[in-house]
C-alpha cells in the first residue's frame, strides 16, 4: 500500500501517520450509505457488540470521539461542580478539557520517568476531600500501574475512568484496560491503531453507566431514533436530562467493524516497527528508547525516544528541526497541561511536575504505523544517527 502524504508536502519524505484504508473498508462504507438510517442504526449495535466482546466488557457506547466519551463518563460517574479529577499532567488536552466540561477541577499529578504513565505516588499525594475520581491515561499504548491505581481508588472511595485512548489492545494480564474502572474510553482519530475518521467508544461492566451515555448521547432522548420510527408516533418521546449530540453514524460504525476484524494484525505490524526502530536506535549514544514488555501490555500505539543533550551532544529541538530539514515528520507527546493558558487559570498542582517537566525537555515521538517499511524507518534512523 503506497503511502500519501497527508499534507501533500513533497519534501515530505516520510509523513507522521498514515491510515491503513483497505479496499475492504471502502466497500463497507459504501454498503453503510446504501441503508435510509444513516445514524444511530444497526451498523452502530453491531460495533459496540464487537468491540464489547474484543475488550470483554459487558457494555459498549459507541460516541463522536474520545472527548465526548470522557466527558458523558464522568458525568455517568456523578462528577460535577466543586469536584476534583486526578489526571496526568501529560496527555493531550482532551483528557483535561473533558474534566472541564463535566463542571469539575483538573489536578495534576506528574508521570513516571521510565514510561511517561501516571505515578502513583503522585495520585495520593493529590487527593483531597474534594477528589471524585482518578483519570489515568494508558500513554503510548502502555499500560499504567493499574493495579495499584485501582487499590488507591478503591481505599479512598474514588471514581476510576480509564482514558484508553492509546491503547486498543492494551491488556493487563488477561484483562483489556478500561475493564479495571467504572469506565475506560477509546479514540478511533486517524492516528489512532483503528480509525473510525472521528469516533469514540465507552466500555464499562455497569447497566446504569451504560443507559445514561447511551441517552445523553441522543439529547437526552429515551429512545433510540429506530425505536422513534418503528414503535408508535416517533414524536413521542421523553428527555429526563439535557443531554448532547454524541452520537456515532452509521458509515464510522461500519468503517469501525471492518477495521476491528484486523486489529490484532495491526498491533503486530506496529510491534515489528517498534522492534526495528529499538534495535537500530537502542545502543545510540543519548537515546533512551522505550521498552518492550514480554507480554500483550501494549499497543505499540506511539514510539517516542528521549534525547539526552549531555550525552547525545543535540536537544531536543535541534534533532526535531534536523528530522524536518531531512524530510521527516516529527512530533512530541505532549506539551504539559499546565502550560497552557487556559488551563493555567483552572488546574490545581498540589506537588512536584519534575519528571513531566524533564521529560517534556526529551522526548521526541517518531513516525509509526502498520505499513510504515523499513526504508522509511532507515530515513528516520540515518537522520537521529547523523
Amino acid at each position: 500500500m503506497k503511502i500519501k502524504d497527508a499534507f501533500n508536502d513533497k519534501s515530505i519524505k516520510v509523513p507522521f501517520f498514515a491510515p491503513e484504508i483497505t479496499s475492504e473498508d471502502k466497500k463497507a462504507v459504501l454498503s453503510a450509505l446504501n441503508s435510509t438510517l444513516l445514524t444511530d442504526g444497526p451498523k452502530l449495535r453491531e460495533f459496540e457488540n464487537k468491540f464489547a466482546s474484543f475488550t470483554g466488557a459487558k457494555y459498549a457506547v459507541g460516541v463522536s470521539n474520545a472527548t465526548s466519551a470522557l466527558h458523558l463518563s464522568l458525568k455517568a460517574c456523578g462528577i460535577g461542580k466543586g469536584d476534583e479529577v486526578i489526571i496526568p499532567d501529560m496527555t493531550f488536552v482532551a483528557t483535561a478539557s473533558a474534566v472541564v466540561l463535566a463542571g469539575a477541577t483538573p489536578v495534576l499529578a506528574d508521570i513516571e520517568r521510565k514510561n511517561f504513565n501516571i505515578s502513583s505516588e503522585s495520585i495520593e499525594e493529590n487527593i483531597s476531600s474534594r477528589t471524585k475520581a482518578i483519570l489515568p491515561v494508558h500513554f503510548a499504548g502502555k499500560v499504567c500501574d493499574i493495579d495499584k491505581i485501582r487499590k488507591i481508588a478503591k481505599k479512598h472511595n474514588l471514581k476510576l475512568i480509564e482514558d484508553s485512548a492509546h491503547a486498543i489492545g492494551t491488556k493487563f494480564g488477561d484483562d483489556h484496560v478500561g475493564t479495571f474502572g467504572d469506565a475506560g474510553c477509546f479514540s478511533f482519530y486517524p492516528t489512532k491503531n483503528i480509525t473510525t475518521i472521528e469516533g469514540g467508544m465507552v466500555i464499562t461492566n455497569s447497566k446504569d453507566i451504560a443507559t445514561y451515555v447511551r441517552t445523553l448521547r441522543n439529547h437526552g432522548i429515551l429512545k433510540s431514533l429506530s425505536e422513534r420510527y418503528s414503535k408508535g408516533r416517533p414524536w413521542e418521546y421523553n428527555v429526563l436530562e439535557p443531554g448532547y449530540n454524541y452520537r456515532l453514524d452509521e458509515i464510522r460504525s461500519a468503517l469501525g467493524i471492518s477495521q476491528l476484524k484486523r486489529i490484532n494484525a495491526l498491533n503486530s505490524k506496529r510491534k515489528e516497527a517498534f522492534a526495528y526502530y529499538n534495535n537500530k536506535l537502542e545502543s545510540s549514544k543519548g537515546i533512551i528508547t522505550p521498552s518492550i514488555p514480554n507480554d500483550n501490555s501494549h499497543s505499540f500505539h506511539l514510539y517516542i525516544i528521549r534525547v539526552l543533550k549531555e550525552q547525545h551532544g543535540s536537544s531536543r529541538d535541534a534533532v526535531f528541526k534536523k528530522l524536518v530539514k531531512s524530510g521527516v515528520r516529527v512530533s512530541v507527546h505532549y506539551k504539559p497541561i499546565h502550560q497552557f493558558t487556559t488551563f493555567k487559570k483552572i488546574v490545581k498542582i498540589r506537588g512536584s511536575l519534575e519528571n513531566t517537566m524533564q521529560v517534556y525537555k526529551e522526548i521526541l515521538t517518531l513516525p509509526l504505523y502498520p505499513q510504515i517499511s523499513r526504508r522509511l524507518q532507515d530515513i528516520v534512523i540515518k537522520s537521529i544517527l547523523s
